[in-house]
């Protein structure tokens, strides 16, 4: 007999991934429940189908875009990639819900064409206001799979905007880079590291991160 979670004990990732993959079945079955009545031209229950398929969508699909991002996010933290990790559970969360809006959309007649264009210049405002962050996000991406070092290393940086600073790798986040140097916590800008001069150091025995 299998036992029960006790409360307020997370999800395993094996439910994670089986609970997303249920609800993303689920909005795929209203999509496609919708689109035959849509072929075989059922009017009079055109309405009706409409009203309960929408709402099943946008639910399951919200859950299982959750679900999902989260278990691929628990499955590269697993392998000790915790910015990774949060990178792409915020990536996937973002292409999911943009998907989702747009089966929505479809579903209610919603031309797509028109959506493509509100989204894209929608995209540009939203590019121009968040550049900063944005270029830190992908610089992040960089750093992660280039790997020009690595958390818990020495490494002397050398950059027009924070001159040389030796120091060592705490943490590699979404948009920032924390170093200890010799004056305390420094968290520098991903792009800002990426742009810099890197080269790695000789730690002292007697010194720890």
């Amino acid at each position: 007999m299998a036992r029960k979670r006790p409360r307020g004990t997370p999800p395993t990732l094996q439910q994670v991934w089986i609970s997303g993959i249920v609800a993303a079945v689920i909005a795929v079955a209203a999509i496609v429940v919708k689109s035959e009545f849509d072929r075989h031209e059922v009017m009079h229950h055109s309405s009706l189908v409409t009203w309960i398929t929408v709402p099943v969508l946008l639910i399951s699909g919200i859950y299982a875009v959750g679900r999902l991002a989260d278990g691929m996010g628990r499955f590269l933290a697993r392998r000790t990639l915790e910015a990774a990790a949060a990178i792409v559970r915020l990536v996937a969360t973002g292409v999911g819900y943009l998907l989702v809006l747009i089966a929505v959309f479809e579903l209610l007649g919603v031309s797509l064409a028109h959506l493509i264009i509100g989204f894209g210049l929608a995209g540009v405002v939203l590019g121009i206001a968040a550049q900063q962050s944005l270029g830190n996000i992908f610089a992040s991406l960089v750093l992660l799979f280039a790997r020009p070092f690595s958390v818990g290393e020495h490494i002397r940086v050398r950059s027009g905007t924070i001159g040389v600073v030796d120091a060592w790798v705490l943490g590699i986040g979404l948009t920032y880079v924390t170093l200890q140097t010799e004056d305390g916590l420094l968290k520098v800008p991903n792009s800002v590291v990426l742009a810099s001069g890197i080269g790695k150091l000789d730690t002292p025995p007697h010194r720890l991160p």
